[in-house]
């Protein structure tokens, strides 16, 4: 990505993001207006809050420390708890304008009733604060996900395949060595035959992963024929070629834009990520280029982080076709926006022959929060017939 376009970007999101954080801080200083000796506490407590995750994440491109992490990881707990601050503020505000235009109200809320408004603010926060300890808690642990594939492939050596999958991680300063600790055990609970990485393993600089020696724990990922992975776009973000020196570097194999053949009887084919073009120049092969002179009476898996396109696989006659990418908004509603944007946004579709299952993934981006699904680790078993 060229530097002009992602100052840009980076601009777009900044604002957007101070003018939400505005519009909360006006609101509350009104509301609190017959409290003035804490209401400065409150707004000055919350501009801190809101400036730490940018500041931090700026600030860790220079120096990593103890200090950074925590400001960042403060910071995106805020993150969550602003999107429900804002949510709810801003349905206070219409339901005010339509009670302007037809009255609602009961009166003991809208006549002389000073504190009408100070209630209102300590309700939204209570429900924001109470929504986001939800979503920090639920992120927290991955549930398994079993799902079971027919493929006819009666030619295949091999009669069931056992699989653990896993997208968007997001490893660094929020996702730490705890959280992964407790992906790898229960990676480790399935005996699949292959473990496989759907892109996004890291987050953005892997400086984190590597002061952290987060590696040491993906070598303990364990399974028949070892660990694959692919590029999300956030490998792409953080300098592709780092971290995919880092992921070879502790035992796993990257596929970028090949195939291999895994346990005599199974074809695992790796795209590269479709950010690619935009961050590097470059093309990633098509599909059809990918399956050249590979046999064809095999099952075939690809793996491509961003579920766009999904006739691609079904055209090529691909079995199985695992993706992420989305996280399914993460942050309830926000997976009524992913819904629209993706032909499948989280699960399963099958388009022609071809099997397609899209993960919400197992980590987290931004606040370490989620209100609008569960993770979750795949546990995938191919039967062929």
């Amino acid at each position: 990505m060229k530097r002009k376009d992602f100052l840009i970007f980076f601009s777009i999101v900044l604002s957007v993001y101070g003018l939400i954080n505005f519009y909360i801080f006006v609101r509350a200083w009104s509301a609190l207006a017959f409290f003035p000796e804490i209401r400065f506490w409150v707004i000055t407590g919350g501009i801190l809050l809101a400036a730490a995750y940018p500041l931090g994440r700026i600030v860790e491109r220079k120096s990593l420390s103890t200090f950074t992490e925590v400001i960042i990881y403060v910071g995106a707990l805020w993150l969550g708890e602003m999107v429900y601050l804002f949510l709810f503020t801003a349905v206070l505000d219409l339901l005010r304008a339509v009670n302007w235009l037809i009255p609602f109200f009961p009166d003991h809320l809208t006549i002389n009733n000073q504190y009408a408004p100070s209630i209102a603010v300590l309700s939204i926060f209570s429900l924001s604060t109470l929504i986001s300890l939800y979503g920090f808690i639920n992120a927290r642990f991955p549930k398994i996900k079993t799902l079971e594939f027919i493929v006819p492939k009666k030619n295949s050596p091999l009669q069931e395949f056992r699989i653990a999958a896993i997208s968007d991680i997001h490893l660094g300063t929020i996702m730490g060595p705890k959280r992964l600790q407790y992906i790898i055990k229960k990676v480790n609970s399935l005996r699949a035959d292959v473990v496989l990485l759907v892109g996004d393993v890291f987050d953005e600089d892997i400086g984190r992963v590597i002061k952290n020696n987060l590696g040491s724990l993906l070598r303990g990922m364990t399974s028949t024929y070892g660990t694959f992975a692919v590029t999300g776009n956030h490998e792409y973000i953080g300098g592709v070629e780092h971290a995919v020196r880092y992921l070879r570097e502790n035992g796993i194999t990257v596929l970028r834009d090949n195939a291999v053949e895994v346990g005599g009887g199974i074809i695992l084919i790796g795209r590269e990520d479709r950010s690619m073009n935009q961050w590097s120049g470059h093309q990633r092969k098509s599909l059809p280029e990918l399956l050249e002179m590979l046999p064809h009476h095999l099952p075939t898996i690809v793996l491509d982080h961003q579920p766009f396109h999904l006739e691609e696989a079904a055209n090529a006659g691909i079995d199985l076709q695992l993706s992420g990418h989305t996280h399914h908004g993460q942050l309830f509603p926000f997976n009524g926006i992913t819904k629209k944007v993706y032909e499948v946004s989280w699960g399963y579709k099958k388009k022609s022959h071809t099997h397609v299952y899209v993960s919400c993934g197992a980590g987290s981006w931004g606040p370490p929060i989620r209100t609008g699904n569960t993770p979750e680790i795949l546990s995938i078993v191919l039967r062929m017939q």
